[in-house]
Order: structure tokens, then C-alpha cells, then sequence
């Protein structure tokens, strides 16, 4: 006959780091098996008893006068009964192990709640809301204080753990709603708080870079580590005009301090397509325009006199348009004025080209560019040596050398700024020019 196959073996230690539900489950599994395990140890002893009570008889088998024999196929059924009598043997031991087992699993399930409830309880970052609310903080100390506050703001007896300890507050899981009324405003504070450090957190951090950018530009020497210290972040500040247009300028400051004819061209090419997403993002930033107008005229002196000529007109209109935006800015009229100066001096075959591509030439004239130059100096009193330069010049070419030696006295009171050296020649040139 074919062995039973064999019986579960005891409890592992495993169950004993169940949760409680599933403890239950097991008892009542255990308590099922018991009954069913019962009631065929029963059937199994009454066979026994019995075939034991029809041995004692001398094999009796029911019939005078013939000894008992067992039928065919008897004899395997006996065996498996005796195979099973055993089994069920063992498996009494075993749920016997089991009854002894179980209680102490449930006790040792009920030390380690008790105990991780008292930690949940005890830890600082043991929440204060009935209804768990995951906040992802981040490394901000602003946002650290706002939580710090929000958290002390809370009453002690309103903290309960992770599991739903009844508080200290009540007896009973039912709040009232006066209490559920605190309780909420309590967290829509905290809440409204938290976000607004978050906000605030990211607004001033974007400031400062804003900031720091832009007194790095201020200073010649250190226009490299502006132009790396906002390229570092250009990932991350891409959607942001503000961003773009100061990212543009440094492209811009690398063309003006590169000595490779090529490298300034490539810082030029890319600093106009960072200026051309700045037009776009924010068409009404005066910045981005006059950057995108900057960046054209470096392009302007590349590439052939059709270049020269588109680059020049694209110049012009976004000037234009900063100048809209931005009317009492010095700084743009002042470009306009340099523009306004090229565009008297282009030759007749620039002039042909333009006309061809345009329909019309530039027709700005010294006149045009004199007004831009006053018109700086009307809005601020000695605004550069460079505007002053070129009010001499403007006069010089009118014949006006009265006021022309007038200005260039103006700008040699000027200190003189090593940084911009071509200012520098060129009055040098104007003053030997004026003592003819």
C-alpha cells in the first residue's frame, strides 16, 4: 500500500511576526481541522475496537461452525486504517503543539503593538492629523521653520498614532464638531503655510541667482564665471523669461571677451537663439528684445553684406520695440543712436543690397543719431563716456566743432575705464583730431 503523504509540520517561527488578522485566521483554520480530525479519530477507534472484539472470539466470521477469514480486499482496507490511526496520532501532537503555540503568538503580537505604538507616539515626526497627509520636504531651512511652527501650533492632546490610537483627547473615536472644526482649520493653516515656504523658498532662490547674475556681469573679470553659473542652471530654469533673456547676455559677454574670431561667432549664434526663446516666452519683456538686438548686431559683422543687412534690420526692430516697451531707458536709445550712426555710414553697394532685400535702404541719418545721443543725456545726466564719444562725433561730421570740442571735454572728465578700450581710442583719435 501507498504511504499517507505526510502531515504540515509545527508553527513556524515566521507566524510569529504575523499581524493580528492573520492570527485569527489561523486559530480559526486550526480550530476547523481540529473538528474534522476529531471526528475521523473517532471512526477509526470504533473500527478498531471492533476488529479487536471479533479477534477475542476466536474468528468468529458470522457464521456457525466457519472460522472468520478476512474478505478480499479487506486486508488493504485494514492496513490503511492502521496507517491512518497513526497519522491522526501524530497529528493530535501536533495540534496540541499548536493550542500551546497560539496564545503566545497572540502575546508577543501584542507586546510589539503596544511597543511600536508608544514610538509612533514619542517620535518627532509623528503627525498631528487624523488623516495622514504626505508632504515631500524638501532641503529649504524656511520650510523647515514653517513646519517646525505648524507642528508646535497643535495641541499635545490631539496627537494619536499611525495605527489610530484613540487620543489623549477622548475615550472614544468620535470627535465632536466643534473639535473637527479646529482640527481642520489647524491644518489649513499648516498646510496654506507649507506652501507658501515652498513658493516663497523657490521665488528667493531665483532671485538671488537673478541677483548674483547680474553683479557678475557688472564686472569684466568675472563675466566667465556668470555665463558657467548660469549655464549650469539652464535645464532648470529654461521656461523662465527672466532666465533666458540674462542667459542670452552672457552668451553675449563671452563674445566680447573671446579673442577666437570663430568662438565669438558661436557664442553669438547661440546667445540669439536663447534670445529668440526669451521674444517668444515673453514678447513684452523689454530685456529679452534688447538682447536679441545686441546679439544681431555681433552677428551683423559676419558673413557676407546680405548678412550684414538682415542682421541690421533685425537689430532695428526689436530696439524699436524695447524702446515701446521701455521708453526712459537710456540704454536703448543709446543703441538706437549707435544704429541710427551705422546705418548714415553704410556705402552705395550696402545701400543697393539693402534696398534689393528690403525694398528700401536704412534712411537714418547723423541727425537721427545726434537726437538718440541727447535724448540720453536728457534722461540721464552723464550716463556713459561711450554717449558722450559719439556726441562729438555726431557734431564733428556737422561741422559743429564748437560743441563738438564741448562734449569731448565731457568725455575725457570721464575716469578711464580699461575694460573698454575701443571708447578709449576713439576719443584719444577725437581729441588730436579737435587740436588740428
Amino acid at each position: 500500500p501507498s504511504p499517507l503523504p505526510s502531515l504540515p509540520p509545527s508553527l513556524p517561527l515566521s507566524a510569529a511576526m504575523a499581524p493580528v488578522s492573520e492570527g485569527k485566521a489561523l486559530a480559526l483554520g486550526l480550530l476547523a481541522g481540529i473538528g474534522a480530525a476529531g471526528l475521523t479519530l473517532a471512526v477509526a477507534a470504533w473500527y478498531r475496537r471492533r476488529r479487536e472484539a471479533e479477534g477475542s472470539l476466536g474468528g468468529w466470521s458470522g457464521l456457525p461452525g466457519r472460522p472468520w477469514a478476512p474478505r478480499q480486499g479487506q486486508g488493504d482496507v485494514a492496513d490503511k486504517l492502521d496507517g491512518l490511526i497513526r497519522s491522526l496520532e501524530e497529528l493530535k501532537s501536533e495540534v496540541r503543539s499548536l493550542k500551546e503555540t497560539v496564545p503566545r503568538v497572540y502575546r508577543e503580537l501584542g507586546q510589539a503593538g503596544t511597543a511600536r505604538g508608544a514610538r509612533k507616539r514619542s517620535s518627532p515626526g509623528h503627525t498631528a492629523s487624523r488623516k495622514r497627509k504626505k508632504v515631500e520636504w524638501g532641503s529649504d531651512d524656511g520650510a523647515a521653520d514653517v513646519a517646525a511652527t505648524g507642528q508646535a501650533s497643535l495641541s499635545s492632546e490631539e496627537v494619536e498614532s499611525e495605527r489610530g490610537y484613540i487620543t489623549a483627547h477622548t475615550d472614544t473615536e468620535e470627535d465632536s464638531e466643534e473639535d473637527k472644526l479646529k482640527r481642520c482649520t489647524v491644518n489649513s493653516a499648516f498646510e496654506t503655510s507649507v506652501s507658501g515656504a515652498h513658493e516663497g523658498s523657490g521665488t528667493n532662490d531665483f532671485d538671488l541667482l537673478m541677483q548674483k547674475a547680474d553683479k557678475l556681469h557688472g564686472l569684466m573679470a568675472e563675466k566667465n564665471e556668470g555665463y558657467l553659473l548660469l549655464l549650469e542652471k539652464k535645464d532648470q530654469f529654461r521656461d523662465k523669461v527672466e532666465f533666458l533673456w540674462r542667459l542670452a547676455r552672457a552668451y553675449s559677454d563671452m563674445h566680447d571677451i573671446t579673442p577666437d574670431l570663430e568662438d565669438k561667432q558661436n557664442y553669438a549664434m547661440n546667445g540669439k537663439e536663447l534670445a529668440v526663446d526669451a521674444v517668444n516666452l515673453g514678447p513684452e519683456s523689454a530685456d529679452s528684445h534688447m538682447w536679441l538686438a545686441i546679439i544681431c548686431g555681433h552677428l551683423s559683422g559676419y558673413g557676407s553684406v546680405q548678412t550684414k543687412i538682415k542682421y541690421g534690420f533685425l537689430f532695428k526692430e526689436h530696439i524699436d520695440k524695447a524702446i515701446e516697451l521701455r521708453p526712459q531707458d537710456p540704454k536703448l536709445f543709446y543703441l538706437l543712436g549707435r544704429w541710427c550712426y551705422a546705418a548714415s555710414q553704410l556705402s552705395w553697394i550696402e545701400r543697393k543690397v539693402a534696398a534689393a532685400l528690403f525694398g528700401e535702404p536704412p534712411n537714418s541719418t547723423i541727425q537721427d543719431a545726434l537726437q538718440c545721443f541727447l535724448k540720453v543725456e536728457e534722461i540721464q545726466t552723464r550716463y556713459s563716456k561711450a554717449n558722450y564719444v559719439y556726441l562729438t562725433k555726431c557734431y564733428k561730421e556737422l561741422g559743429q566743432n564748437t560743441n563738438a570740442q564741448t562734449w569731448c571735454d565731457m568725455a575725457v572728465s570721464f575716469p578711464d575705464i580699461i575694460e573698454d578700450q575701443e571708447t578709449q581710442e576713439e576719443l584719444e583719435n577725437l581729441v588730436s583730431v579737435l587740436k588740428q
